[in-house]
């Protein structure tokens, strides 16, 4: 919108009806635009401020890349891949929205531009008791399982990127509403700004999630088995 300077005439000059000049000589300056010109004028200014919702998202991932925050420190295929476990225990636990890049030219990308909008999972320290993860690779999945036995997952400065998360939940001293630049207990902070929530512990049965990208520090997957299928998860 314009400001009020661009809709009052300067000082010393004469409001004009319509149908005046594309510019007029005011008394006290030069030429200003009218019309089409200043019209021309609003909508650059319009289009600035459009920009800037823009220019924050790319501040806040270049935030999220140097600290360590998952999905942004590769390009994501924009495959998704669903993960389940029938439970996964976790020390430190942090939650807050990011978006996800994928590579440029990516077939994947439709009409998304390539980017996913995601919340990023992060735990300190997590357990889980039989995990499955399959990707849909159109006909047939790939599927890998592990910690199916006595011995279960177990991963350190776990990240995961999601769309979709579901299960039974439980939290210990949980702090929702949190700015995700502030958050404190899985080592992981987000962009200024962002909504976010953290709790010392999380407990989640029946765990299932669609992902677009994991990391850790340590994953280690006991009674690893990586095979095609063709069910899921």
């Amino acid at each position: 919108m314009a400001s009020s300077s661009d809709a009052t005439p300067s000082a010393g000059s004469t409001p004009e009806p319509s149908g005046t000049p594309e510019s007029v000589s005011g008394p006290d300056g030069p030429d200003r635009p009218e019309g089409p010109a200043l019209r021309g004028r609003v909508r650059a200014r319009r289009a600035a401020v459009m920009a800037v919702p823009a220019t924050l998202v790319a501040a806040g991932l270049m935030i999220l890349t140097a600290q360590g925050a998952l999905g942004v420190q590769f390009a994501i295929s924009g495959m998704p891949f669903t993960v389940t476990a029938t439970n996964l225990d976790g020390q430190g636990f942090e939650q807050f929205g990011a978006l996800d890049q994928m590579a440029e030219g990516s077939p994947n990308e439709g009409d998304t531009g390539g980017q996913v909008l995601v919340v990023v999972s992060a735990i300190r320290n997590a357990t889980l008791t039989k995990l499955c993860q399959s990707v849909d690779l159109g006909g047939t999945n790939l599927l890998i399982t592990a910690g199916q036995g006595e011995q279960k997952v177990t991963a350190t400065n776990l990240t995961t990127d999601s769309t979709e998360l579901s299960g039974d939940a439980a939290f210990d001293n949980i702090e929702i509403g949190n700015d995700a630049s502030t958050l404190d207990k899985a080592g992981v902070q987000g962009p200024k700004g962002v909504f976010s929530q953290q709790a010392d512990t999380v407990r989640i049965a029946h765990l299932r999630q669609t992902n677009y990208a994991t990391t850790a520090a340590v994953f280690k997957l006991p009674g690893l088995k990586l095979r095609f299928s063709d069910q899921g998860c």
